[in-house]
């Protein structure tokens, strides 16, 4: 997982809500044995409609989605996260999220922002009127910022999901910071018993 601290950047206003993760990758994409390739995936539906946001040329190259509230339901599936991150979005900032999609979005080093609903309808009418808009997110105080239109919001986050994105920690990474535990372990565990190495 890559380390974060201030991520700054572009965004895309999505002006819709209750977006679920079908919606985000549909179930025709959950054949892939890979987890990378699913961006061509994204609201691949909604993408075969020429005026869908995504499809605006102003918006290339953005790596922040701002979306209505409860993004992210439905069901578990990791493959929207990746989805999102393949295509090119470091963070998503919604009102609400799906509580499976923010786990799934904090263990694989995407940003979810949970901000109020007034400050994300500004965000998006803002993106629509200035699609070069800049947008920071920043990790360390927990705060979304956009200078431009003088917005700065909190967004909530525990401190051990913050500690995941300040010091680019996966899964693997915090089980490997015990290292010198394991392997003392590993001195002492009998060897008739199955093994890694």
């Amino acid at each position: 997982m890559q380390e974060v601290r201030i991520h700054e950047g572009r965004a895309v206003p999505l002006d819709r809500s209750d977006v679920d993760t079908d919606q985000i990758i549909p179930s025709d994409w959950l054949k892939r044995v890979e987890r990378t390739g699913f961006g061509k995936g994204l609201f691949s539906e909604w993408r075969d409609d020429r005026d869908f946001i995504l499809n605006d040329e102003k918006y290339a190259g953005a790596s922040i989605l701002v979306a209505g509230s409860n993004f992210g339901t439905g069901s578990s599936r990791e493959h929207a996260v990746w989805a999102l991150m393949d295509y090119g979005f470091m963070a998503v900032i919604s009102p609400r999220f799906g509580d499976i999609f923010r786990n799934n979005s904090t263990k694989n080093g995407l940003i979810p922002c949970q901000i109020s609903e007034n400050g994300a309808t500004q965000l998006r009418a803002a993106l629509h009127q200035d699609p070069d808009m800049e947008i920071t997110i920043d990790v360390e105080k927990l705060r979304v910022l956009a200078p431009s239109i003088g917005l700065e919001e909190s967004f909530p986050m525990d401190a051990a999901t913050q500690e995941r994105f300040l010091k680019g920690l996966d899964d693997i990474g915090i089980t490997m910071r015990s290292q010198p535990s394991i392997d003392e372990y590993e001195t002492h565990r009998a060897s008739w018993l199955p093994s890694t190495s």
